[in-house]
């Protein structure tokens, strides 16, 4: 069985997107498409993809700008929205992690299942235990607001640290829960 894998990139105080769900942050960003941390290195060891409804309406929003649908492995959405008829293997689903878990690790078989985000659907996968990894690349910029990169409490352990242009990047094994702080 492949690893759970939450990659993704961040802005330097934690934010995944602006407050109005933009990523112009992002995209506006250095980077070397070949470098460390790679997009394409890490898309083909991905056999299947979670995402949250916010990520994929901005992925249906964009998909002039991005050249459409471009995941050839299945996809399913937590949602409680309706969407159109969907531009390639998507399936919707609106039951917890835990129940749908079985079902992606199966489409995903030795390859990675790769939780697209949101940070809250990341969150609710290491909650069912289902999160082996975050995989980040620290984008050099500070929104003070927005869509929060893991709006839980968790322990992590450095496993690898390396740059690519402009991007720190970094991975995490997820350890566990934090405890809350004694007053």
């Amino acid at each position: 069985m492949g690893r759970s894998v939450f990659y993704t990139a961040a802005t330097l105080d934690g934010f995944l997107a602006d407050e109005h769900d933009s990523l112009d942050w992002l995209m506006s960003q250095d980077i070397d498409p070949e470098g460390a941390f790679s997009y394409s290195a890490f898309i083909d060891r991905v056999g299947a993809l979670a995402m949250g409804a916010t990520t994929y309406q901005w992925v249906l929003d964009h998909l002039e700008q991005t050249g459409g649908w471009s995941y050839t492995q299945p996809c399913w959405v937590f949602t409680h929205r309706r969407f159109p008829e969907p531009p390639g293997d998507v399936r919707f689903v609106s039951g917890a992690v835990a129940e749908v878990l079985p079902e992606l690790r199966a489409a995903a078989g030795e390859r990675e299942l790769w939780v697209v985000g949101g940070g809250d659907l990341a969150a609710q996968f290491a909650e069912a235990g289902a999160l082996d990894e975050i995989e980040v690349s620290l984008a050099p910029v500070v929104l003070g607001a927005g869509r929060p990169l893991f709006p839980r409490r968790y322990d992590l352990e450095l496993l690898e640290l390396d740059r690519n242009r402009a991007f720190a990047c970094a991975r995490y094994r997820v350890v566990g829960p934090r405890a809350a702080p004694v007053p």
